[in-house]
């Protein structure tokens, strides 16, 4: 399951619902939950932090935050389209490799970072 964090563009959400996954919006369903709540309702169940927020990366590296899951997502709205291609198909073919990781999505990049 994926939660996707208040930032993410609904047309992202939609398209992963689309494809089949099970998406939980911070944005409609939670609104304004605070990194910290987000973090720990992505613990259980276990989720995928779905976000464009920078501050996870903080979590992650300068607090020591290790029992998550992140799929960080960089990019510019004009290349959402081509951002989306790139995300479904890390989804399709690397879904286990995004646990316990944070992972940087780019365009045409994708790094991951075991935790």
């Amino acid at each position: 399951m994926i939660l996707a964090d208040e930032n993410i563009d609904h047309s992202i959400i939609a398209a992963l619902r689309a494809a089949g996954y099970s998406v939980a919006s911070v944005y409609e369903s939670y609104r304004s939950m605070s990194d910290e709540a987000i973090i720990q309702l992505s613990r259980n169940p276990p989720r995928i932090i779905l976000t464009e927020d920078k501050d996870f990366g903080e979590w992650v590296f300068a607090h020591g935050i290790r029992d998550i899951s992140v799929v960080f997502l960089r990019y510019h709205f004009r290349d959402t389209a081509a951002l989306l291609t790139t995300l479904l198909e890390l989804l399709r073919t690397r879904l286990p490799d995004l646990t316990g990781a944070f992972t940087t999505v780019g365009v045409y990049k994708i790094r991951i970072r075991p935790l």
